[in-house]
C-alpha cells in the first residue's frame, strides 16, 4: 500500500475536527506508517443501545472512511459488554434502561448494516468487546481497576457535576471508561475516533497502553452535531434527528427545516464539498443551500435519483404549497358539530390532531398557515373562532407538513 504524503493526509483528516490529542504525535504516526508501509489501526466504538443510525453517528464514521481511503485499517468495536453498563458521558444521571443480550445483538446486526453505508465494512475489522470481557474473572477485573484511581475518574466533567449536585454515581458507571480504554489495549489502536465528550476515556486508554508497553493512541474528536432544532445534540429521544435509513423525502423535509445558523456545521461535517465553495453556497439564498445540502447527503445513503425526486417532491408539496400526494384521513365525530354542521377553527385543528394544543392552533392561525380546500377552492382561516362547515373529503392544512383529509364519524 502506498500512502499519500503526510501533509496531504493531515489536510484531509483535520477537516471537521475539534481536537486532536496529542496533536503533535499525529504527523509522526502518519510518517512512520508511510515509512514502514504499515496502516494505522483506527478504532471507533459503538454501543448498540438502539437500532437506528442518525447523521450525528456518521460524523466519526465519515472520519473513519477518510482513514480507510488513505489506506489505514478501520477497527469497529461493538460494545455488547459496555452497552450493558451504559455510557455515562455527558449525562447528568445514571441510565435506567437495561437491555438484554438478545436486544443488543439484534441492534448490533441492524446497526452494522447501516454503518456499511458509511464505511467500507468488507475491509474493516469488527470485534465485540464481550469476547474479552466475558472471559475475565473477578480477579482480572480487580487488577484492571487497580490501574485507575478514583481521583482520575472524578476529573470527568459528568462525574464532577454529579458529585457537586449530590446525584448518585454508581460503581458500574465508573467501570465504563475503564472498559472503553481497555478495548484500545486489546485491539492495539493507534487512533480512536469519537466526540469531544470522550476525551477522558481516550486519555485513559493512553495510560493503559503505556502500562502494557504498547504504542499510545491519539484521540481525534469531532464536534457534536446539533439536531434539527439547532441547539441540542442530535438524538432520537429528542426527536431532532435525521436517520440515514429514513425515506429520502422524510430526510429532505428535515433538512429544509434546519435553522440557517447550523448550515455551515452540517456542510463541514456531513459532506466533502470544499469549504471555500461552502462559503459561496451559504452566501446565497438559505433555501437553495438547504436543497443542495439535502441532495448531497441523501445521495450518499440512497442515490442521486432518489435525492432529486425528494427535492422535487418537497418543492411541489411544500415549497409551492401544492397538495401532497398522500394526505392522511382523519375522522371527526359528528357529535362535535353544531346544528349547521360546523366547528370552530381551533377545536377543528386539535380534533384532527394537526396541533397538540389550542395555543398552538392559535399560533398557526395567526401565522397565516391554516386553510381548507373544498372541491379545489382554497379558503384561509383567519381567526380561532371561525366556524368551519365540515364537508366530508375536505382538506385541512395547519402548516407546511400537517394535512388532513376530513371524514365524518359517529
Amino acid at each position: 500500500m502506498s500512502f499519500p504524503p503526510v501533509d496531504k493526509q493531515l489536510q484531509i483528516l483535520r477537516r471537521g475536527v475539534e481536537k486532536i490529542v496529542p496533536e503533535e504525535e499525529l504527523a509522526a504516526k502518519l510518517q512512520k506508517s508511510r515509512e514502514t508501509n504499515t496502516p494505522l489501526r483506527v478504532k471507533y466504538g459503538i454501543d448498540p443501545t438502539a437500532a437506528d443510525v442518525h447523521l450525528g453517528h456518521t460524523v466519526p464514521l465519515r472520519k473513519m472512511r477518510q482513514f480507510q481511503d488513505l489506506g489505514h485499517q478501520a477497527v469497529i468495536i461493538i460494545g455488547n459488554a459496555t452497552a450493558m453498563v451504559g455510557d455515562p458521558s455527558g449525562r447528568d444521571e445514571a441510565r435506567t434502561k437495561k437491555l438484554s443480550e438478545e436486544d443488543i445483538e439484534e441492534n448490533a446486526k441492524y446497526y452494522l448494516n447501516q454503518v456499511g453505508k458509511v464505511i467500507d465494512l468488507d475491509n474493516a475489522e469488527v470485534h465485540r468487546n464481550g469476547d474479552w470481557f466475558g472471559k475475565m474473572g473477578l480477579v482480572e477485573i480487580l487488577n484492571l481497576c487497580g490501574k485507575v484511581t478514583v481521583a482520575q475518574l472524578l476529573t470527568r466533567d459528568d462525574f464532577a457535576k454529579r458529585m457537586k449536585a449530590e446525584v448518585p454515581i454508581f460503581l458500574h458507571e465508573c467501570l465504563y471508561p475503564v472498559m472503553q480504554a481497555w478495548d484500545s489495549v486489546v485491539i492495539q489502536s493507534d487512533v480512536e475516533l469519537g466526540g469531544t465528550e470522550q476525551l477522558y476515556s481516550f486519555m485513559l486508554a493512553r495510560d493503559l497502553q503505556k502500562d502494557q508497553s504498547l504504542n499510545q493512541q491519539i484521540g481525534i474528536m469531532s464536534p457534536i452535531l446539533v439536531g434539527t432544532d439547532g441547539t441540542r445534540r442530535m438524538g432520537k429521544s429528542l426527536g431532532n434527528y435525521i436517520g440515514i435509513s429514513e425515506t429520502p423525502y422524510e430526510m429532505m423535509k428535515k433538512f429544509m427545516q434546519l435553522p440557517d445558523d447550523v448550515m455551515k456545521m452540517y456542510y463541514e461535517l456531513l459532506t466533502e464539498i470544499d469549504l471555500g465553495e461552502v462559503d459561496q453556497i451559504l452566501s446565497g439564498h438559505p433555501k437553495e443551500a438547504k436543497v443542495r445540502l439535502g441532495k448531497t447527503v441523501i445521495s450518499e445513503y440512497h442515490d442521486d435519483t432518489a435525492a432529486e425526486d425528494a427535492a422535487a417532491r418537497w418543492q411541489k408539496e411544500i415549497g409551492e404549497g401544492n397538495l401532497p400526494t398522500e394526505i392522511p384521513e382523519k375522522s371527526l365525530s359528528r357529535a362535535l358539530l353544531n346544528e349547521e354542521g360546523a366547528i370552530q377553527a381551533a377545536q377543528l385543528l386539535k380534533e384532527l390532531e394537526l396541533v397538540p394544543s389550542t395555543s398552538q392552533a392559535i399560533q398557526r392561525i395567526k401565522g397565516g398557515a391554516v386553510f381548507f380546500l373544498i372541491d379545489g377552492e382554497k379558503t384561509k382561516i383567519a381567526d380561532r373562532g371561525d366556524w368551519i362547515k365540515i364537508v366530508p373529503g375536505m382538506i385541512v392544512r395547519a402548516g407546511k407538513k400537517d394535512w388532513a383529509n376530513v371524514q365524518l364519524g359517529e
